[in-house]
């Protein structure tokens, strides 16, 4: 301590009054000697707030000395055999190599990454061998996001462990034949092995931390035991500049989520270069951690420099690794230990004295702190134990150590994954590999047999550890029983003469049906972001309450009403302000929770859909890929249903987006009934038969009277299109019109127009799933393509339409695009023509809005009318008469550039 007090009263030269300095030191001295640093720390606080409150202007920092935060004397050490270890983590690294050269030296274009898992493989084995627990009857597991590109390394332990064999590693990213291994944690294409995919990067912080805070709602609610269970996630420093990445720290705070780890790979470099060359992640992320609320510990460097430390009588040492910036720290790895003598210890003359005695090759033996296992183990410990926080490690490291030329901290590490045979033999020999010079070209993988001891231990660690990471629960193993589609009874009947309700009301009935249910109500999972009044489901607040750890700490303003805003421990809602990203991260976590906590949940997660879609599309994939399971309900939809709301307001395009998911089902009622068969077969498919889709479901505000389920009616709503209504039998002439949402009703009043007014007889069809309708049509023309001289396969709309008369016209509340999937299935020789909501969103009426994009009753009428003369079956001066009848524009602007 002496030293400490010797190292501050030298960095005071300057002091007006050095005894009165000396003196305030020495009594902190003793307080630290006798009372410890939490006392010491409780009298500094103290010491600056009244200095702050008199007036003085005492800057705040986040920031602490750029050293490590365990001092070497505290850390716990860890206890395994690091002779095995390191022996096993060597022959990771080779494997690892192995697999990513072999694919590339064979196909050229495979790809593959090789520096990420060379700088995190210390704290992958300590992880592994020492803390991360399996599911067992005791312990609900830890859940890992493993850094996206470190999959190789990850694939070489379970190699060794036996879980991989020779033939998948040798297929790595050659998957298409079944007997490969994905390119990254992919739940997808392997379904009993990644918990959670990580790629794009930023997402994995992003939902581990929805996640965790998921695990204490299903305790809270007596779900499930999540006592113990950590979430830990993986990610690059240079992954940290995503948005998503810090975008919830303070919501992990606030939310006190002990149970969570972040570990940041702060190897200062991502693709293109240094993450920050002119300054100091790790100093940058401990601050905005630090500021957020968060536990955070730095480990940056090694074992070798705490002598050095200890030396520091000045603090000359601790001053230049401050000032020294990450781009000369990326210089220094890629070079050798002379060159850090002249450029890192030759800042100043008393560090190149401190090293003075230490040879080139000593000075280059200096790591950092992620490559060396005690100081991984303590940090580790203490996030373990961590409580009433989260917990962020910031671990210094080098990206693609043990490639030396090949790689080493170099710019164009992330890149490499072809080494010649020199950078082969160099790594060979640097890690010790067991390989003879004569099969070193054929870059063989290394296993040892079964009963060395190396291996005996990798496979006592995991058994004393619960069983093998990372492991996926393909299904749960409870069972909950659905109701029946009868328990919607009060959406599936007409609506009363005289009322008119919308989707989005019918949906609020369905849900508050759901949540009284016995089995599946504990299970329902409503999730909203700030729009619950939007959406008339503001009455859910006081019947199942709002998600609070705390409870509710004051009496809400609106106690009075009926409808009050109510926070419990135990609430059912989890109320994610104005935060898509958030809500969608929530919602995965729930819609996933059947795979990670042996729990199934029905999450709904309902969101404005023009601010849903779009914003968290990325996450929407990567739901794809962890095989979710819910319903995602997309409020407000359609480009023109939300009136008076504007240009980013109106959704035109979200059943685009959701098309492109393929175990997505997307679908777009327009009354309560098909909203209710939709729902129950989502629980049919999701519950019962644990299938791996997921729903995509627009809901409306406009309200219309509801027509009612009609028997036989349940198959078609499903397979996405059905007919609603014939038109008159013995008409002259003849149309189909196709419609989804509200803008179905305009086909309706369309038909009325055509039949009234022309004599046109129109048979009306309800397209809930367009997307549907063309992915069966798809598959039909597919098995038609292979099979030339089997029975050929009719698309379901073809048969559908076949037998029917005259042009179709289909129209949606959505760009052309979406009916356009559809167009290759529709029957020879008839006329197939789209309309729909191409073109900026902008406020006014309904009414209006239709007009302005030409989907209302007359556009559709005119249509219908253009394609029985296109055909020849009227004469096309009747186009133009009803053009003038309901008062179309033909100077009006194309609305797609308006």
């Amino acid at each position: 301590m002496s030293a400490q007090l010797d190292q501050v009263t030298a960095q005071t030269a300057n002091d007006p009054d050095a005894q009165e300095t000396k003196e305030w030191l020495e009594a902190l001295e003793a307080v630290l000697q006798n009372e410890g640093p939490e006392r010491a720390q409780y009298l500094m606080e103290r010491l600056v707030d009244l200095a702050r409150r008199s007036g003085a202007d005492i800057p705040f920092s986040a920031n602490t000395a750029y050293v490590n935060t365990i001092p070497a004397d505290v850390g716990a050490h860890c206890p395994g055999n690091l002779e095995y270890e390191e022996r096993l983590r060597s022959w990771m690294r080779w494997n690892a190599m192995a697999m990513v050269v072999r694919a590339n030296r064979a196909d050229g274009d495979l790809g593959g990454h090789l520096s990420s898992f060379a700088s995190l493989a210390n704290m992958l084995g300590i992880g592994f061998n020492h803390f991360w627990k399996a599911p067992s009857e005791e312990h609900g597991g830890d859940l890992l996001y493993i850094q996206g590109h470190s999959s190789p390394g990850v694939y070489a332990r379970a190699y060794l462990e036996g879980r991989l064999t020779e033939e998948q590693l040798i297929n790595f990213r050659k998957e298409v034949d079944g007997k490969g291994l994905s390119s990254y944690p992919h739940p997808k294409l392997m379904p009993g092995f990644w918990q959670f995919p990580t790629v794009s990067m930023g997402l994995g912080p992003l939902m581990a931390i929805y996640q965790a805070r998921f695990l204490k709602y299903l305790h809270a609610r007596g779900i499930a035991n999540t006592d113990g269970r950590k979430v830990w996630a993986f990610c690059g420093d240079g992954e940290m500049d995503e948005p998503e990445s810090l975008g919830a720290i303070g919501m992990a705070a606030r939310e006190q989520l002990d149970n969570l780890v972040i570990v940041v790979n702060c190897n200062l470099q991502r693709l293109d270069g240094p993450v920050r060359g002119n300054g100091k992640i790790i100093q940058e992320l401990e601050g905005e951690f630090r500021g957020a609320g968060w536990n955070v510990v730095k480990v940056i460097w090694g074992p070798g420099w705490d002598s050095l430390l200890a030396k520091d009588k000045e603090g000359i040492l601790q001053r230049v690794m401050m000032e020294t910036i990450d781009g000369e720290y990326q210089n220094y790895k890629a070079k050798d230990g002379a060159y850090v003598r002249k450029h890192f210890f030759g800042k100043h003359p008393k560090l190149l004295e401190m090293v003075a005695n230490m040879s080139d090759d000593d000075i280059w033996r200096l790591t950092r702190g992620g490559h060396d296992p005690h100081k991984i183990y303590a940090a580790f410990k203490v996030a373990q134990e961590a409580k009433g926080k989260p917990t962020v490690l910031l671990v210094k490291t080098v990206k693609g150590y043990g490639m030396g030329k090949s790689g080493e901290a170099r710019n164009t590490a992330h890149q490499t994954k072809k080494l010649d045979d020199e950078a082969i033999r160099e790594m060979r020999d640097r890690f010790n590999i067991p390989i003879p010079d004569d099969k070193l070209a054929e870059i063989p993988f290394f296993k040892p047999s079964d009963d060395a001891p190396e291996m005996k231990y990798l496979h006592e660690r995991r058994a004393a550890l619960g069983g093998y990471l990372p492991a996926r629960r393909q299904q749960a193993d409870e069972t909950l029983v659905v109701p029946p589609l009868e328990a919607f009874k009060n959406v599936l009947e007409p609506t009363a003469e005289g009322r008119e309700i919308s989707t989005t009301q019918s949906f609020v009935r369905i849900i508050t049906a759901l949540l009284r249910d016995q089995s599946l109500g504990p299970r329902v999972v409503p999730i909203l972001v700030d729009e619950s009044r939007t959406f008339g489901m503001e009455g859910l607040f006081r019947q199942i309450g709002i998600f609070n750890q705390q409870g509710q700490l004051y009496e809400p303003v609106d106690k009075d009403q009926v409808m009050y805003y109510r926070e419990d421990k135990a609430g059912q809602i989890l109320q994610e302000g104005i935060n898509e990203a958030g809500g969608m991260s929530s919602w995965i976590a729930a819609a996933t929770s059947y795979s990670t906590n042996n729990r199934v949940m029905i999450p709904f997660f309902t969101y404005y859909s023009m601010f849903g879609m779009q914003r968290v599309g990325d996450l929407a994939w990567a739901a794809g890929d962890m095989r979710a399971r819910g319903f995602m309900m997309g409020g407000t939809a359609g480009r023109t249903t939300l009136n008076g709301e504007g240009l980013q307001h109106e959704d035109g395009h979200s059943h685009l987006f959701a098309a492109a998911i393929p175990n997505c089902l997307p679908y777009d009622p327009t009354f309560g009934h098909e909203l209710a068969v939709i729902v129950h077969d989502g629980l049919r498919r999701m519950v019962t038969e644990q299938e791996d889709v997921f729903y995509y479901i627009t809901i409306m505000n406009e309200n219309y009277a509801h027509p009612g389920l009609k028997a036989g009616q349940e198959e078609g709503i499903l397979k996405g299109m059905y007919l609603l209504q014939e038109g008159a039998a013995n008409a002259g002439q003849r149309v189909q019109l196709i419609g989804s949402g509200t803008i179905l009703r305009e086909s309706i009043f369309a038909a009325e127009l055509l039949e009234k007014d022309w004599g046109v007889a129109a048979d009306v069809w309800s397209a809930p799933s367009l997307t549907l309708v063309a992915r069966d049509g798809q598959d039909a023309e597919r098995w038609n393509l292979v099979n030339p001289t089997k029975e050929q396969r009719v698309p379901y709309v073809t048969q559908l339409l076949q037998d029917t008369q005259g042009p179709i016209v289909a129209t949606t509340d959505y760009m052309r695009l979406y009916a356009e999937q559809i167009r290759a299935f529709m029957p020879k020789d008839r006329t197939y023509r789209v309309l729909g909501t191409d073109g900026f969103g902008r406020s006014d009426s309904r009414a209006k809005l239709r007009e302005f994009f030409e989907v209302n009753r007359y556009y559709i009428a005119v249509a219908a009318l253009r394609s029985l003369a296109d055909e020849g079956k009227i004469d096309i001066s009747v186009v133009e008469q009803a053009v003038v009848k309901y008062g179309l524009n033909p100077n009006k602007p194309n609305p797609v550039t308006q």
